[in-house]
């Protein structure tokens, strides 16, 4: 019986190139002999994947039913066999990584680990800017050897299993064959360096939990949600840098301002015979008092415009605008006094 590639990967027939390309990253993770599978499934998978990672042969195998690109005479045999070098566009360091614990392509650097937070501010310090200030219990460096693992004073000597070079070589076996990888030194760190008399505070590690505080400078005109990022602040770890930390900024509502893209805006409701007059008013524009003239004759829902009171730009080159809208108020009960001025405005025409 005929196999059926796309059966063997679990993938629809229409299934994209990537979809492909994961299905059989997936499978190759889960049957691969190194981990305890069968080596007749694992050249199954890779055989279907070969056909089907092709678009020659998978459209020939979806034709006929067979692959016909790899024969000489056409002689009608499917493509079989173990061969790797067709398997362009996969990456097999992935599964080298998992089955050898490689750390990577050899001497990746090794990096803390990040850490998330989350800070309040209300809406006018995310439109100004702040300043915060937080204790975090994180992975930081030995206050008392600064990292080093060595005691205040304490003379260091050449690692005598990496010869000082902070990493060494080690071999193992693949279903590939034999191969090489250069992996840290266990004994001194990846320092290169061994201390004659170790740190008595860290054990030698260089690395402790310890509450930290850090400033958290808050630029104007953050958004809700934003992130900012903290480059070095998250945890470190011995031998290698450290990891970073993200801050998200919740900011608060405020009862008399929104905001729109750089504009705060701001409703101002006022009476009728302000509409009708004018006036002028004394509002508070988060950064201070301003003066706001109201012309004669405004209409309930005009805006009145304020220019550079608005937000700042996270650059500080610029300030949106202020803008005002205005609301009039119709009076829900008016005096004997009001009614008979409201009919004598009537009889005028007003």
């Amino acid at each position: 019986m005929a196999k059926d590639y796309y059966d063997i990967l679990g993938i629809q027939r229409s299934a994209s190139k990537d979809e492909i390309r994961k299905a059989f990253h997936k499978l190759a993770h889960k049957h691969h002999p190194d981990k305890g599978g069968k080596e007749s499934d694992f050249k199954e998978i890779n055989e279907a994947y070969q056909v089907l990672s092709d678009e020659k042969k998978r459209a020939e195998y979806d034709h006929y039913g067979r692959v016909f690109s790899d024969q000489a005479g056409g002689g009608g045999q499917r493509a079989t066999g173990f061969d790797f070098g067709d398997m362009s566009g996969f990456d097999f360091g992935d599964i080298f990584e998992d089955l050898f614990d490689m750390g990577g392509r050899g001497t990746r650097v090794k990096r803390g680990r990040d850490i998330s937070i989350e800070v309040d501010v209300n809406f006018e310090e995310s439109i100004f800017g702040a300043e915060r200030k937080v204790l975090l219990t994180k992975a930081s460096y030995c206050s008392n050897c600064q990292g080093s693992g060595a005691a205040p004073h304490s003379k260091t000597k050449t690692c005598s299993t990496c010869n000082g070079v902070g990493t060494v070589r080690e071999s193992g076996k693949s279903f590939l064959g034999s191969f090489m990888r250069v992996v840290e030194c266990r004994k001194c760190n990846a320092r290169g360096t061994i201390p004659d008399e170790l740190c008595g505070v860290c054990n030698g590690g260089g690395v402790v939990h310890k509450r930290e505080e850090i400033a958290i400078n808050i630029p104007p005109g953050i958004r809700d949600g934003e992130i900012i990022k903290i480059s070095g602040s998250g945890e470190v770890v011995s031998g290698g840098v450290a990891g970073d930390l993200y801050v998200r900024i919740n900011v608060s509502k405020n009862s008399m301002f929104t905001r729109e893209g750089e504009d705060l805006i701001m409703d101002l409701p006022i009476p009728v015979s302000e509409a009708i007059l004018g006036s002028e008013r004394v509002i508070n524009a988060l950064d201070g008092n301003l003066k706001v003239k109201i012309p004669p004759g405004i209409d309930s829902g005009e805006s009145l415009r304020i220019r550079g009171r608005g937000v700042p730009s996270m650059e500080g080159r610029k300030r949106g605008d202020l803008v005002i809208r205005v609301s009039v108020k119709t009076p829900k009960r008016l005096s004997k006094r009001a009614k008979e001025l409201i009919e004598e405005l009537k009889n005028e025409g007003i």
